[in-house]
């Protein structure tokens, strides 16, 4: 409820908060210039002096303001002609002339009504009112991410656009909750919907009837100190029925313009105080330094509400329309979802759609929006968790073991846990048994035993659904149809053919750049934006499952390029090996954020064989800033299957690479990359000591051997590959 109570008032709202959020910060820039240009008074100086010195300058002087810079400005009327002036305290002579400034008007007005009147104002007040919301339910869903109020500064992880959205809000929802908070009662007050609270003293009845007394001869004045002065307003000439009438910070009084006494006077009262001090808080007026940093945070709207479409964009792409789903405090079954690429989602659709066709009620949910406490009619939980990397959380189920944890099992639904993974990883499905073993551990019933899902295979889920249904005493059917992502048709320009000579045909393909829309390149979607070491999916013909491969190139490059070896009775690689410049393939992207070099000076250790060479010659074509890289290189024979031999070589005197150690497999002396990681452990040593970051990429039984050969040369030092991970300084990418 939450999420949804902060996305669909960002989403509908957006140009109106970034209209109010601009022209705020614009505005908030006046108050600061108004006090650095504006001649300040002394501080001993009275309200009687500055009078009788703007009189002098000014003998038909009708009225003086005091604004909260320090600006005192001076109203006349002498021979028919009106006057104003900026005066300088010191002499009473004006400086500068009073006339608004036209920027300050136009945004002003653009800032309060958009220029369209009372239907403008009205329309400010509700986007400052959406900004209101989207603050207050901003600060929840943080501290709920971060996991609780007292880790508000914690370290982020995650995308770029999210982490970006979420640093912004925690430092500028203070400013914005003000700012909206306060434009809400100033709006209010416009439309005399709240008492402004000001209050005139009553007219004096008895007045001495005499004229001529000077200002700085009244004792009031002489005692009031200018710094509280907001406007002293002089009588009619000639009208002994006529007053002084002075405004401070603390009333509003009238005074005897024949014997100087204070014949009346009216404190403020408290709704006046606070609507005043809501006025600075909005405005900065009286505290510039304040305005400019609500001004500031204010700056940060737009960047949130760009980063926060695309988060939503990001969500709406990996997830199936699920029509008829239910609210969670009404469903008999809670469906949550952990998924990275989105493709979990598919099947939560399927299953979805026949507990529906059952008679159930269902909800489906991301796993990271957990919360027991709404599932008021839930009869059961189901949990679809995939894991992402090394055993760690997908995308959509960020927190929930945190939340899981806070919960005691109390509540008694039965949960079932399903995980989805690839078996060929060590890491198969290690985030669904971590929540298995924690809900478990907390005293959640099993509905059924954990079970898994082999690459997204159709027919586990079909097994699981009729395990699922003997339970529920349904007869429950899963053909689940793989949702395929949205994909781009590449051209192939160029190939460059390998390893025929060791009977392990291979090649480095080159296609050019699709066509993206403009929404995408905005969001950096599809194909518009993509980094060496991400992944592309291909589908081959004949097969609704993608395979997978890294790629070798940045889209600043202008092209795609992977490397492909041709595996027997292998449906992707046969027919990618087999491809022609002008050929086609049907195509679609997928982010790899863990395996990114990341940014700084550190060094780099590369480490790879065969076909694995891909991306880490992608990092090294990449490296404009001479980053140091270190490249170990497994290959099988130097005449056969040296991918990039011809350009290594460049990149070496370019210094986008600072050394190249290969292993050849199948020469005289068997060599392989873990043995040249031996051969050059002082080095190594030396590198992580210092800071290195070691990236693996090729084959499983490969990255293990490199894992052995690295455990041996730290150990001596008090290191470990392990230790390095725990660190984020050693990623495979193995296959």
């Amino acid at each position: 409820m939450i999420r949804a109570f902060h996305r669909w008032p960002g989403l509908l709202a957006l140009a109106l908060v970034t209209i109010l959020a601009l022209s705020g910060a614009a505005l908030s820039v006046f108050p600061a210039a108004e006090r650095l240009a504006s001649p300040q008074a002394e501080a001993v100086l009275s309200v009687a002096t500055l009078a009788a010195r703007v009189q002098t300058a000014y003998p038909a002087v009708e009225q003086i303001r005091r604004q909260p810079s320090g600006r005192i400005t001076a109203y006349w009327f002498d021979g028919g002609t009106a006057g104003a002036a900026v005066i300088d305290p010191a002499t009473g002579q004006g400086v500068a002339s009073a006339d608004p400034n036209r920027a300050q008007r136009w945004l002003t007005r653009l800032h309060r009504s958009l220029f369209l009147g009372d239907g403008g104002r009205i329309a400010m007040a509700a986007g400052a009112a959406s900004m209101l919301v989207l603050s207050l339910s901003g600060a929840v869903l943080v501290a709920r991410r971060l996991g609780g109020w007292r880790r508000w500064f914690r370290r982020l992880r995650g995308r770029l656009a999210g982490r970006l959205h979420v640093e912004i809000a925690r430092l500028a929802v203070i400013g914005l909750l003000l700012s909206s908070a306060s434009g809400l009662w100033m709006s209010a007050s416009t439309f005399d919907l709240v008492p402004d609270g000001g209050r005139l003293p009553a007219f004096p009845t008895e007045l001495s009837g005499a004229t001529g007394v000077a200002p700085d001869r009244m004792p009031v004045l002489q005692q009031t100190p200018l710094a509280t002065l907001r406007e002293l307003s002089f009588p009619a000439p000639g009208d002994p029925t006529d007053v002084f009438t002075l405004k401070t910070d603390r009333g509003t009084g009238y005074l005897d313009q024949g014997s100087g006494e204070l014949r009346a006077w009216a404190d403020l009262t408290g709704w006046a105080r606070l609507s005043e001090t809501l006025y600075m808080l909005h405005t900065g007026q009286g505290a510039a330094l304040l305005g400019l940093v609500l001004g500031l945070m204010a700056l940060g709207v737009p960047v949130m509400g760009a980063t926060g479409v695309l988060i939503w964009h990001a969500g709406r792409r990996g997830r199936p329309r699920i029509r008829g789903n239910q609210p969670a405090g009404r469903a008999e079954t809670i469906l949550l979802v952990g998924s990275e690429g989105g493709s979990t989602w598919g099947f939560a659709a399927t299953l979805h759609a026949a507990l529906t066709a059952a008679g159930q009620r269902v909800h489906v949910g991301p796993m990271s929006g957990f919360a027991p406490h709404r599932y008021a009619q839930a009869q059961r939980i189901i949990l679809l968790a995939a894991t992402y990397g090394d055993g760690v959380a997908p995308a959509s189920a960020k927190g929930f073991l945190d939340r899981l944890r806070d919960t005691d099992g109390t509540r008694a639904i039965p949960l079932a846990v399903l995980g989805f993974g690839d078996r060929s990883f060590p890491a198969y499905c290690a985030f669904a048994k971590a929540v298995a073993q924690e809900a478990s551990s907390k005293g959640w019933p099993e509905l059924l035993p954990l079970d898994s899902i082999d690459r997204q295979s159709p027919q586990d889920f079909a097994r699981w659904g009729r395990a699922l249904g003997q339970v529920l005493g349904l007869d429950l059917a899963l053909a689940h149809q793989p949702l395929l992502p949205k994909t781009a048709t590449l051209t192939l320009i160029s190939r460059r053919d390998y390893g025929a000579e060791v009977q392990a045909p291979a090649a480095i393909l080159r296609f050019a750049l699709p066509r993206v829309s403009v929404w995408q390149r905005l969001s950096r979607g599809g194909f518009a934006r993509f980094s060496a070491g991400d992944l592309i999916g291909i589908l081959p013909e004949g097969s609704a499952v993608p395979r997978l491969y890294s790629l070798a190139s940045g889209h600043r490059d202008g092209f795609i390029e992977i490397v492909v070896r041709r595996h027997p009775g292998g449906l992707a690689s046969s027919q990618l090996t087999a491809l022609a410049p002008g050929d086609r393939v049907t195509a679609f992207l997928r982010r790899n954020p863990a395996f990114r070099p990341g940014r700084g000076r550190t060094p780099l250790i590369l480490i790879g064989a065969g076909t694995g060479i891909g991306p880490l010659a992608g990092f090294v074509r990449g490296n404009a800033r001479r980053r140091p890289i270190h490249l170990f290189f497994g290959l099988r024979d130097p005449q056969s299957d040296f991918f990039y031999g011809d350009e290594l070589p460049g990149w070496r005197a370019a210094g986008r690479l600072t050394r190249l150690v290969t292993a050849v497999s199948r020469a005289e002396r068997p060599h392989h990359v873990q043995d040249a990681l031996r051969g050059e452990a002082v080095d190594i040593v030396r590198l992580i000591r210092g800071g290195a970051r070691v990236m693996v990429c090729g084959g499983r039984d490969m990255a293990t051997g490199v894992a052995d050969a690295l455990t041996e040369i730290l150990a001596p030092v008090g290191l470990s590959p392990a230790a390095l991970k725990a660190g984020g300084r050693y990623v495979e990418d193995v296959y």
